[in-house]
């Protein structure tokens, strides 16, 4: 790997395009080799568990309308498929209504480095376009690779929370570079797209803040559009403003840490294999990925905790970014509200942990549900939770060994007879360093159990020879690489279209 420094640079100097950062993406899309085995495999593995999370969110509410506007853009002769129809709609609105079903329920993989991000959200918009110009399950494979690539050195390199930028800036970026791969793309024409791509998908935070509402499903969907339109552009011979990390009034100099800053971006050097997919991991229960261990956890916790009833306070020892955007330190009281959207739930550690221990499971929909949300007891243990942030559980966050990063907590339980039970887990038991690692046969369990109420075995069986196949995959086969469950193509929701 080679460290690029990222600095801002004055007008007057003129940086060389070579020197940079969406330069030297563009070279590693345009000359990235064939991903190895390993790699392909987990692909594979990926485009799984996006179909697994898209399938069991098909008909909630926010999908049914983003399906319901892509179904307004019929293709024709060509076309990208659309998740639970058979139809197919012009690629770029493809990705929009199959990213908002990725990313509804927060059920598919992480990455979490110097920010955090969802790296599988590169998948839907690569393999519209894909689909819609004829690649073959090679050219698909080595794409989503190359995206996966860019995302991880970004998430590891810059940090956007800390200026409460959306991670979606990072995304835009990474999908129009493994665009740009597929396309197999000259590299100025990949230059233009990223730099138009992060241009017009950096946005704020809130969307992930106080009142979460469905716009946290279709952020990364906007991006995914975006960068496809973006790459449609500099086909066209069309510019973006340049240079777009280091420009004088340029990304870093006014929305990150300013002119004096310097940020570190690991890149493969040329000719080196990718491996950025596999220091990536999926999530086993639907929820923020810095819930996951501490999920597990309370799961432990509650053979030793049997009366929820006797617990007078839980503190939550972790991280600070845990802390600060699941926990008691993001400072929301709608993360303590009973009536809260689902989406604000899956943000609230208090009440992951509280549902978690009191049932010793979690469940994708009946977790969520505004019964349990409201359940009296729920609602008084939830609020005897905080979280506090741990030097050391912070450190562990960013070891710089990524296998030594640790993502959960410790947790001290607090009984009304004074006595005090605590447990710690640092990695959830579906991390690659955990207790019970996906594999794909973990990949393929959760797509059927995600699948089976809506998909007939059948179609489930047809999807499940392809994805295994990915990187072996013909033009036909790429285009059929789709999830029928037969629902009508007839819009239910009603806008402007």
């Amino acid at each position: 790997m080679i460290e690029h420094t990222v600095r801002t640079s004055p007008s007057a100097a003129r940086l060389p395009r070579a020197d940079q950062l969406a330069w030297k993406l563009a070279e590693l899309a345009v000359h990235a080799p064939p991903p190895t085995p390993d790699v392909s495999a987990m692909v594979a593995n990926r485009v799984i568990d996006n179909a697994a999370v898209a399938t069991a969110s098909l008909r909630r509410a926010p999908v049914v309308a983003a399906r319901d506007q892509a179904l307004r853009r019929p293709a024709g002769e060509r076309g990208a498929a659309v998740f639970g129809v058979g139809a197919s709609v012009l690629p770029e609105w493809a990705a929009w209504a199959n990213g908002v079903a990725v990313r509804e329920l927060d059920y598919h993989d992480t990455y979490l480095a110097a920010d955090y991000s969802h790296p599988g959200d590169n998948i839907p918009p690569i393999l519209a376009v894909a689909q819609h110009l004829g690649k073959n399950g090679a050219a698909l494979t080595r794409a989503i690779a190359v995206a996966y690539e860019v995302q991880v050195a970004l998430v590891t390199g810059i940090c956007l929370h800390e200026h409460k930028i959306d991670h979606i800036a990072h995304l835009g970026v990474s999908a129009a570079a493994g665009i740009g791969a597929l396309l197999r793309l000259p590299t100025e024409t990949v230059y233009q797209a990223i730099g138009q791509a992060l241009h017009t998908t950096t946005a704020t935070r809130q969307s992930r803040k106080g009142e979460i509402s469905s716009w946290k499903a279709y952020a990364p969907a906007f991006a995914g559009k975006a960068a496809i339109e973006a790459v449609d552009r500099a086909m066209r011979g069309q510019g973006a403003p340049s240079p777009i990390y280091e420009g004088e009034d340029g990304f870093i100099a006014w929305l990150l840490s300013g002119p004096d800053a310097e940020y570190r971006v690991p890149l493969p050097e040329p000719g080196e294999d990718l491996q950025g997919i596999l220091r990536t991991y999926t999530k086993e229960h639907s929820a923020e990925y810095q819930a996951q261990a501490l999920i597990d956890l309370a799961r432990d916790l509650r053979a030793r905790v049997p009366e929820t009833a006797k617990v007078s306070k839980i503190t939550i020892h972790t991280s600070h970014h845990t802390h600060h955007v699941i926990g008691s330190g993001a400072n929301d009281p709608q993360k303590y509200d009973p009536a809260a959207s689902r989406e604000t739930l899956d943000h609230s550690i208090p009440y992951m942990f509280a549902v978690a221990l009191q049932d010793g499971l979690w469940h994708h929909v009946d977790s969520y549900a505004p019964e349990r949300a409201s359940r009296p007891d729920t609602v008084e243990l939830w609020r005897k939770i905080v979280t506090v942030e741990d030097p050391e559980w912070t450190a562990a966050y960013h070891a710089a060994d990524p296998a030594e990063r640790r993502f959960g907590g410790r947790v001290v339980v607090e009984l009304s007879d004074g006595t005090v039970i605590e447990g710690a887990r640092g990695v959830a038991d579906a991390h690659p360093a955990g207790a019970r690692p996906f594999a794909r046969a973990q990949y393929v369990r959760k797509f059927e159990t995600l699948a089976s109420e809506a998909v007939p075995a059948e179609e489930r069986a047809r999807f499940l020879d392809l994805a295994s196949r990915l990187p072996e995959l013909k033009t036909s086969e790429v285009a059929a690489l789709n999830v029928d469950a037969g629902l009508s193509e007839a819009p239910a929701t009603g806008g402007i279209f």
